[in-house]
């Protein structure tokens, strides 16, 4: 059962439509008595699931029918009400999970005997309220999932600011500049304009071998910046040997390429990253290899016995193949990518071993990883990751490649683990770029509201607090062209080389971004900078998103901005773990409040036509601006407001 799976016409009671009205909300507490902003527990944890009904439905039983995801099993836990018309039902995690485990996730509703009939509590279609329902059709879930209780998650990245860095296109090195050339490499000098090798539509052929020399070293450099801008940790596209510029084609695993500086550029990076309080986290990408590399060895360049080369060669059963050689599983399709059975012992120990390549990495300062389509990764090669990772440092932070909602993600006909506590820490959040677009570009308020509840009640609290919260990545447009520029429509990737925005829509860009990072800033999770971003760097897909970084042209009025947003995130602890209440998100107007026992922040977007009043005395972070007797929040403008 998802929490879709009912269908069919809503029943009217010809007596007590009360369809009509909308429910009191449900209550989840704990076994202390603290009310809980999500339905999510360890297994060892009790709660106590709640709902007020209207006196004069004269209820007279209730139960909680919840279904167990894992094997389809369908409980029924009896209600008791009291006096007031108080329903309630005390459940620990573990009592109600599969034979043999230990977390588990389930969908459920609360069903009445009334004097007027039977009564479904039930959860709003599109939304996270509560409906009434006479029938048992077009009945929507609530959603409750129950951790293992070793599932602890790290909290020091908490309150920090990521800086996504695409290697090959954000710096050169000034005290390295000759960096080794490949006799297969085609090498751009124009930094500044220079166009990316593309195809002539997405999905055409190409090779992916132009580089513009960016590398490790030039990273190194550039540390003072990103300090500047309250970076602590830095997210690095692969940087292992591979044939291509963004390197998702891995080649060794055991080598840094030396287009980027090799091994000592890296130790170096992490030294001096290190020195600034700030934290290196890798690329895992253990889905697929390179055909040209030393696992599959297609081209026979690296001295091993590729899988490719022979049924005996030791890789050969990291791949599956369907008529060897030459036709085997692939990533999507693409033949340079040949997919790993990523559940393969032999793997799994090369990767995840004690002398694997995380410990590898890990041991010289490698502080977390991001997996690549982290869908595709099998159940096991995730628990052993996370195993070796904590094993290796406990702090260390396992982010996952996921689009939709994570917790109860289905890929491949299969219902991921994600956040039951033996494999991901948190993930990318794609539901909150896809949000905040709709609310900055569109003022839909509502898809905003919807994308944030839905993270609020479906993730445990640490992952919300470790969310990667993006506005761009190298996947994605360039935030301000998704915000600001013409529509792509059907050009090809020829024409979109050469389309540059003009100076109204830059301006209309600008302003709209600088929207849409207060939200990345101070919702629940961690900014995380894709290069550029910062200063206005603008891009359609693939590989337009992927220039290099503008060094000596950026735009400085932004860059200011993301360093006053960056000043306030750092200097305020309510940002690491505080929680969240949506106070508004309606009328093109969004307003939250992030609360802990020391402060209270109130922020505010308008991106509607009116001014949108607060009443109270406040201080305006942004704008150093203090308000006696309210604030006027003017049209397409932000505010995050301290109390006086």
């Amino acid at each position: 059962m998802s929490n879709t799976n009912y269908a069919g016409k809503t029943g009217q009671h010809p007596v007590f439509p009360i369809e009509q009205e909308t429910p009191y909300p449900m209550t989840v507490t704990d076994g202390s008595g603290r009310t809980m902003p999500h339905t999510v527990s360890c297994a060892s944890d009790t709660l106590t699931f709640s709902v007020r009904l209207q006196k004069k439905l004269e209820a007279v039983s209730g139960r909680m029918r919840l279904f167990r995801d894992d094997d389809g099993a369908v409980l029924w836990l009896e209600m008791t009400g009291d006096a007031g018309g108080v329903w309630s039902v005390t459940v620990r995690g573990r009592d109600v999970c599969a034979d043999g485990e230990q977390s588990g996730l389930f969908y459920f509703r609360f069903e009445f005997d009334t004097r007027f009939g039977h009564l479904i509590y039930a959860k709003e279609e599109n939304d996270f309220g509560a409906v009434y329902r006479w029938q048992d059709e077009n009945i929507h879930a609530f959603q409750w999932t129950v951790t293992e209780d070793r599932y602890v998650l790290p909290d020091s990245m908490c309150g920090g600011i990521m800086y996504h860095i695409f290697v090959d296109r954000f710096s050169r090195s000034e005290q390295h500049p000759k960096m080794p050339q490949r006799g297969d490499a085609v090498y751009n000098d124009d930094w500044y304009h220079g166009i990316p090798q593309h195809a002539h539509r997405p999905g055409g052929q190409v090779e992916n071998n132009e580089f513009f020399g960016g590398n490790l070293w030039g990273i190194a450099e550039r540390l003072p910046y990103l300090q500047s801008l309250g970076v602590t940790v830095i997210y690095l596209s692969p940087i292992f040997r591979a044939y291509t510029n963004h390197k998702y084609d891995t080649g060794d695993y055991e080598t840094v390429d030396p287009s980027f500086g090799g091994d000592p550029a890296f130790v170096h990076l992490l030294r001096e990253a290190g020195k600034r309080g700030i934290r290196v986290i890798c690329d895992g990408v253990f889905n697929h290899t390179g055909d040209d590399s030393r696992y599959f060895n297609r081209y026979g360049k690296y001295d091993t016995v590729g899988a490719y080369q022979s049924e005996e060669s030791p890789y050969f059963s990291w791949y599956r193949f369907k008529n060897y050689p030459d036709e085997y599983d692939c990533w999507w399709g693409v033949k340079v990518l040949p997919a790993l059975y990523s559940g393969n012992p032999d793997f799994r120990e090369y990767i995840c071993g004690e002398e694997g390549i995380l410990h590898k990495w890990m041991s010289l300062g490698v502080s977390g990883w991001r997996l690549d389509v982290a869908d595709e990764l099998d159940n096991r090669f995730l628990c052993d990751l996370r195993t070796r990772v904590k094993a290796e440092n406990p702090e260390a932070v396992i982010w996952g490649e996921v689009w939709e909602d994570a917790s109860n993600k289905i890929a491949y006909n299969r219902r991921r683990r994600y956040f039951r506590g033996g494999q991901l820490d948190s993930v990318m959040n794609y539901p909150f770029r896809d949000g905040i677009l709709a609310f900055v570009r569109d003022r839909d308020a509502g898809a905003l509201s919807r994308a944030v509840q839905m993270i609020l009640k479906h993730y445990p609290a640490g992952c919300t607090h470790l969310l990667m919260n993006l506005l761009g990545t190298h996947d994605t447009e360039r935030i301000i062209s998704a915000l600001a520029a013409k529509p792509m429509g059907d050009l090809d990737n020829d024409a979109l080389a050469l389309i540059s925005m003009t100076d109204e829509e830059k301006a209309r860009g600008r302003a709209l971004v600088r929207l849409a990072s207060v939200l990345q800033f101070t919702l629940p999770g961690i900014p995380c900078i894709y290069y550029g971003d910062e200063v206005g760097m603008e891009g359609y897909r693939d590989p337009f998103n992927r220039r290099p970084y503008p060094w000596g042209k950026e735009d400085t009025v932004l860059l200011a901005h993301y360093r006053t947003l960056a000043a306030i995130r750092t200097s305020h602890a309510v940002f690491a773990d505080g929680d969240t209440e949506i106070l508004c998100a309606a009328d093109g107007v969004f307003v939250f409040e992030r609360r802990n026992e020391g402060e209270t922040l109130r922020i505010c977007v308008n991106r509607s036509d009116e001014v949108y009043p607060i009443s109270g005395d406040w201080y305006d972070l942004l704008t150093a601006a203090e308000y006696r007797d309210g604030v006027s929040v003017m049209p397409d403008t932000a505010v995050i407001l301290q109390k006086l």
